[in-house]
């Protein structure tokens, strides 16, 4: 203890918080125990921490196997104690059976401590002479409480109270209610864990059920997979995986497949044949928490513990994307006498000059900056003061500047403040990059970012300021750089003043960071991205470690979107292009397809892998860059929904076994492409190498 001491108090501030939060999330690592207890002639399995039952088998049985379906759902329930015990190695295995009329099943159950983690292979084995019918396996485990808050990553955060009240048929929802059923399907999990946070007394505590994702030996559905999710039962919770039955809003058998819709999905037994093995891998966590609304960042690292994301030989490389959103930028670009800039839409749209979102106009006259060395392109300052001279001419009233521009009729329209915050924030870094250049003249550029900040400096400091989401976090790290720019505390006091209010706000989960996208009022990557780039720059500017915590918390909600396993895929577009979606990240919890924005985010997450001394942070912002280099075409484009589960937006969308593998690559808004130059040049500015 001493020793401890000692340490502690040889360690910076800085050290001092990344040795507390390390030691905190791992502490588990010695102290959770796995409890095997033979009562009378059977086993109860359980996980214990500091003498404390967090996850357990349930009381009926730890195995358990439905032999029937009865009004469209699993019937005829066996359940199956442990009679044997075992140990091999490392591993402790526990057996048992269940005779029936045809035959016997054999269950085995494969258990070993794995950092910090339990590790199990289940295997389920026929023993019995004939084939049978309508059967569904399951893993159940159960945690001591009724009320908890369950995460399942790019599905449902804390029950998705936002995404329920602006939309109750958009999302899935989730209340705690007995008998409340969620199950999905695995591979329309980015990150496949379910984890689940609740309060005893003062102590909150978690626990997570963490699969190795895989279709189902002999389902009864075309390109049909296990499925995860939990079940409120009257006086606990469980998590589970079923062979395939999937349920969310108080209906079974559907999945989400719409933006604002699901599609039937039923009959999802399988068929078991004598000699049949099916083994499922899956690990178990169960700890102790420090503060509400922490409980989902422990099994977002063993997630990427257990997949490790990090391979990246088998990606286009850096300089190969570089080119091709560069020459793709080039074909975008429109200008004359009136106008210039980068045409957010595909030729056969009505061309339109858009800041911020979707557009991303502005993004080129900071990347190309950075980047000129790497394009070697003696005409991008002339496009770059070009460009940014036309963005500095759209007008401005009380609620800020308009971000459309329309180049037949000539005019400028549409104000909203996600497009805003996002345009100043990159327009105050070309300023800041165009000190290097003298050939660029940033006055009137100047004029409209302090314009800019103004008035939305002056709309967070009012006394009313109450925004509607995440969506004006956009507004801070602008607001802090600017600050320093023309020495500004009106702008320091309004990004710290919106900074503490969109923690107070989030940070316990009761309200998850949401509304980050124009097309979904949601719990959404983009929200939570917000947050993320706002409390970094809130720590980057003041020093002060408490928000480098904070932003730790937005960074692992932001990250949760991220796909961190290779998910097969079935015949298809994404399927002809040997498509890895490791590193891409889905949407929001309405819109659950695939996209690039990950790319947009890699860097600081980076950050955060440097700021906190974790390498795997690192690697795996360098796979989120390469990874979705994938599917550019020769012209250096890409479409933007990848449908890697049962959700599409577009083709025929009526029969949900023809949406997975699908692929949409008409859709081509600018941003698929700034996001790539934008990356890279954060990327340079931070000294990464790839």
């Amino acid at each position: 203890m001493e020793t401890i001491f000692f340490i502690i108090r040889r360690l910076t501030v800085h050290k001092l918080i990344i040795f507390y939060v390390c030691i905190f999330q791992y502490s588990c690592l010695y102290g959770q125990e796995l409890s095997v207890k033979k009562i009378n002639e059977n086993y109860q399995i359980s996980l214990n921490y500091a003498n404390k039952v967090l996850l357990s088998s349930p009381d009926e049985g730890l195995w358990s196997i439905a032999l029937g379906w009865k009004n469209k759902w699993p019937s005829d329930w066996k359940h199956v104690k442990p009679t044997h015990l075992e140990s091999v190695g490392e591993w402790k295995i526990l057996s048992g059976s269940l005779k029936l009329s045809q035959g016997e099943w054999i269950f085995k159950d494969f258990y070993k401590y794995d950092l910090g983690k339990i590790k199990c292979i289940r295997r389920f084995e026929w023993k019995g002479k004939t084939e049978l019918d309508s059967i569904t396996l399951a893993v159940r485990w159960t945690i001591p409480s009724r009320i908890t808050k369950p995460f399942l990553p790019g599905i449902l955060y804390y029950g998705n109270p936002s995404g329920e009240i602006n939309g109750k048929n958009n999302v899935p929802w989730y209340h705690n209610q007995p008998g409340e059923e969620a199950l999905f399907e695995e591979h329309r999990f980015p990150m496949p864990f379910v984890s689940l946070e609740w309060k005893e007394g003062d102590s909150y505590f978690g626990a997570a059920l963490h699969t190795k994702p895989s279709p189902v030996y002999m389902g009864n559905l075309p390109d049909q997979w296990w499925s995860m999710g939990l079940l409120t039962n009257e006086y606990n919770t469980e998590i589970r995986l079923l062979s395939g039955p999937v349920a969310y809003n108080q209906k079974k058998n559907t999945v989400k497949a719409l933006q604002s819709d699901n599609l039937p999905y039923e009959w999802a037994f399988i068929k078991v044949l004598p000699g049949t093995v099916i083994e499922k891998t899956f690990y178990l966590d169960a700890f102790q928490i420090e503060k509400e609304g922490s409980g989902f960042q422990r099994p977002i690292y063993t997630s990427i513990d257990i997949f490790k994301p990090f391979y990246t030989d088998d990606f286009p490389k850096y300089s190969e994307i570089i080119k091709a959103k560069y020459r793709f930028t080039n074909s975008r670009w429109i200008a004359n006498k009136d106008y210039a800039g980068y045409n957010m839409y595909p030729s056969f749209l009505k061309p339109q000059i858009v800041l911020g979102w979707a557009g991303q106009s502005e993004a080129p006259a900071y990347a190309l900056q950075v980047l000129s060395e790497d394009v070697k392109d003696v005409d991008i300052w002339n496009k770059i003061q070009l460009s940014m001279d036309h963005i500095c001419s759209s007008p401005f009233d009380e609620n800020g500047f308009n971000v459309v521009y329309d180049i037949n009729s000539k005019e400028w329209s549409s104000k909203d403040l996600i497009s805003q915050g996002q345009a100043i924030n990159t327009i105050v870094n070309t300023i800041v990059e165009a000190k290097n250049h003298p050939q660029l003249n940033s006055q009137i550029w100047k004029e409209f970012l302090k314009k800019s900040c103004d008035i939305f400096a002056k709309r967070i400091l009012r006394s009313d300021w109450k925004p509607k989401n995440t969506s004006e976090a956009f507004f801070i790290a602008p607001l802090f750089k600017a600050s320093k720019l023309f020495d500004s505390s009106d702008y320091k006091n309004a990004a710290l003043k919106a900074t503490k209010y969109y923690i107070k706000r989030h940070i316990t989960m009761k309200e998850p960071y949401w509304g980050g996208t124009l097309d979904a009022t949601c719990e959404d990557k983009e929200g939570a991205w917000g947050a993320f780039q706002a409390f970094l720059a809130a720590y980057e500017y003041t020093k002060d470690l408490q928000f480098l915590v904070y932003a730790k918390h937005a960074c692992d909600v932001t990250l949760s979107y991220t796909v961190v396993w290779d998910i097969p895929m079935p015949a298809g577009r994404l399927a002809d292009h040997n498509f890895k979606s490791r590193g891409w990240t889905s949407v929001s919890v309405q819109n659950q397809h695939l996209d690039v924005y990950g790319v947009l985010i890699a860097p600081s997450v980076y950050k955060m892998g440097q700021y906190m001394k974790n390498e795997s942070l690192k690697r795996l912002a360098r796979t989120m860059f390469l990874s979705c280099g994938q599917l550019i075409d020769p012209y250096g484009s890409q479409g933007e929904q990848l449908q890697e589960t049962n959700f599409a937006q577009q083709g025929n969308m009526s029969n949900v076994f023809n949406l997975r593998g699908g692929y949409s690559e008409q859709w081509t808004v600018y941003w698929i492409t700034a996001h790539f130059l934008t990356a890279a040049a954060e990327f340079k500015k931070i000294g990464v190498q790839f």
